[in-house]
């Protein structure tokens, strides 16, 4: 690999570390940056909660249930689908030759060795494949919501009010990691769009990341559907 790297030209090499700086940075930042101005993600967690406290009172938990079932559709749906991406991407691997040539044919290509090339197709395979390990695992914790949720008492049952405040936050919380694990596979999806743009020029590829992050910022932390959320809190 570092020889590999060796062979990069300069504005790849530095496009790929503010890459991953970018893709590291946000992701810390935008966790640190939530303490103090609620993103999208710790506004739901908090109507998460709020939730969990709600099914508390409810005897009858079938609408619980299939609200848990719902939210784990879509890391499922995205698990399955990364598995083919991922698929397509080891068979480019394996048919390097041909897949350059088809990219080279694309208006605005960069011509690259192929080994250069290969980089580019692994740097993608491994993105989708951290997606695919965030999708699933937050399936399993979306199921350990679900046993939480079949597990909690009847309606009457807490010996006390503060009984059912910790449970409704345990279980509250199970349901938000699940979430912002299933974010973070989301993440993963976006940014591969700007190594996309590396297969134009080192130049786009880095035009993709600042313009991908500045996407995630804005959904993150000034989105209309952020705004709406807010307002019940």
């Amino acid at each position: 690999m570092p020889a590999l790297l060796n062979l990069l030209p300069l504005p790849d090499l530095a496009a790929l570390l503010l890459f991953f700086l970018a893709w590291v940075g946000y992701a810390q930042w935008a966790r640190w940056r939530s303490r103090t101005r609620l993103s999208i993600l710790a506004t739901t967690n908090r109507w998460r909660r709020e939730w969990m406290l709600q099914s508390t009172l409810r005897e009858n938990r079938i609408v619980d249930a299939a609200v848990t079932q719902s939210l784990s559709a879509s890391p499922s749906f995205f698990a399955s689908t990364t598995i083919l991406i991922i698929g397509a991407l080891l068979a480019g691997l394996a048919s390097t030759e041909r897949a350059a040539e088809l990219v080279h044919e694309l208006p605005f290509a960069a011509r690259t060795s192929l080994l250069v090339f290969d980089l580019k197709l692994a740097v993608l395979t491994a993105i989708f494949v951290f997606a695919f390990f965030r999708f699933t695992w937050s399936l399993r914790q979306y199921s350990f919501g679900a046993i939480l949720v079949g597990a909690a008492p009847a309606a009457g049952g807490f010996a006390s009010e503060d009984e059912r405040a910790r449970f409704a936050e345990r279980a509250g919380a199970v349901m938000g990691l699940a979430a912002e694990t299933f974010n973070d596979g989301l993440r993963a999806y976006y940014l591969s769009f700007a190594v996309v743009a590396w297969f134009f020029s080192a130049w786009a590829f880095i035009g993709a990341t600042v313009l991908v992050v500045g996407v995630l910022y804005r959904r993150e932390f000034h989105s209309d559907v952020l705004a709406a959320l807010r307002e019940g809190l």
